[in-house]
């Protein structure tokens, strides 16, 4: 979950599009989704699949990339949002 500061929703979109390009260039990286919460404007959720865990936490954490995704869209938390890795299972 992402909670973005109020007022920035509009820039964090935009803003957001442009980091889009730089997550979905990475080795590993398989999708991504940006929902907005209908009850709190300020509210997101954001998944990313990736092909491993180590495809995020090492080469994309470790990555040039990841920090320009940094510069664009750090700043736009408050709080800064915990990172939670999740697995699909069969249902």
């Amino acid at each position: 979950m992402l909670l973005v500061k109020p007022g920035l929703e509009s820039e964090f979109e935009a803003t957001f599009k442009k980091a889009s390009k730089i997550i979905s260039s990475m080795d590993g990286y398989l999708s991504h989704e940006l929902h907005k919460c209908i009850e709190v404007k300020a509210k997101y959720l954001l998944l990313v699949r990736w092909e491993t865990l180590e495809s995020h936490t090492v080469g994309f954490r470790n990555s040039p990339e990841y920090q320009e995704w940094k510069k664009l869209l750090h700043h736009f938390y408050e709080p800064f949002p915990t990172v939670e890795h999740f697995e699909e299972i069969e249902i």
